[in-house]
């Protein structure tokens, strides 16, 4: 199952635009938890945390729990507003999730046994379609990762929706299609092509070599 990892966060006790600036010039970033029916919560978090969030990447699909006074919301980051000139998060917007309601999340794609996938090692390249694949979850069964076993797959093989592991409580997006997670392409340059290119190049050298030779007396 998924990891939720905890943000320490501080109650907010009114929301409108002047308590959000109040809050920014206390040097916090005022956010909201919606979602699941139920009133948003107002939270102000730490600007420092906010950017450490950011910087790492894949924000929209981590999964937290917010801590507020010993009570805990687990949440999804869906969006982050930022100052026009200095760039900085001046608000964040999350939500809720609720045990039994389903939600849309993107979840990454990992690639197993690159090493010793045979088309890989045969000059192939892996061309990955899709990194991340949205699905409808449940907030409960919200998957890590989906995983792709590359230890089979040959030249011209590819990788749908039905060989990912990890999809047992979801459901894609896309539907009405086994779409394409990734493929492995024949190499950009054949070995043939290589050899009647190095060929060439030694047959020009070598042609330039003896036009240049001092003739003998």
């Amino acid at each position: 199952m998924a990891q939720f990892e905890v943000i320490e966060a501080s109650a907010r006790s009114r929301a409108g635009k002047g308590v959000a600036r109040a809050t920014r010039r206390a040097g916090k970033v005022p956010a909201v938890i919606y979602g699941a029916k139920q009133e948003p919560g107002l939270i102000a978090l730490d600007p420092r945390l906010v950017m450490k969030e950011l910087k790492r990447g894949g924000w929209r699909s981590r999964l937290y729990e917010i801590s507020v006074d010993g009570t805990n919301t687990r949440a999804l980051m869906r969006d982050v507003s930022f100052h026009p000139v200095t760039d900085q998060p001046e608000h964040v917007d999350f939500q809720r999730l609720i045990p039994g309601e389903p939600v849309r999340v993107a979840v990454a794609v990992h690639f197993l046994n690159e090493a010793t996938c045979p088309g890989l090692k045969r000059g192939g390249v892996l061309n990955v379609v899709r990194h991340k694949v949205e699905v409808s979850v449940d907030a409960e069964h919200i998957p890590e990762k989906f995983e792709i076993d590359l230890g089979a797959l040959d030249i011209n093989d590819n990788v749908r929706w039905h060989d990912l592991k990890g999809t047992e409580n979801c459901r894609p997006v896309i539907l009405g299609r086994d779409f394409v997670i990734a493929t492995i392409a024949p190499p950009l340059v054949s070995p043939e092509q290589v050899a009647a290119e190095a060929a060439a190049a030694a047959a020009t050298a070598a042609a330039k070599g003896a036009k240049k030779a001092p003739a003998k007396k």
